[in-house]
């Protein structure tokens, strides 16, 4: 048995493709700690979320 794939939070229900250069998943990807710590972006993703959880 394999190990779990990371998913990606910040492209929700997608994998973590590591498209940032040296990261080796989200938790030390540049991009995720950049959209974590931009309220702006933080709440853009937070919304994204609420319309795909309501979507189904």
């Amino acid at each position: 048995m394999g190990k779990p794939d990371p998913k990606c939070p910040i492209r929700p229900g997608e994998a973590c493709l590591l498209c940032h250069p040296g990261a080796h998943g989200p938790e030390d990807c540049g991009l995720v700690w950049l959209v974590m710590n931009d309220p702006e972006l933080s709440e853009q993703l937070a919304e994204l979320r609420r319309e795909m959880a309501a979507a189904g």
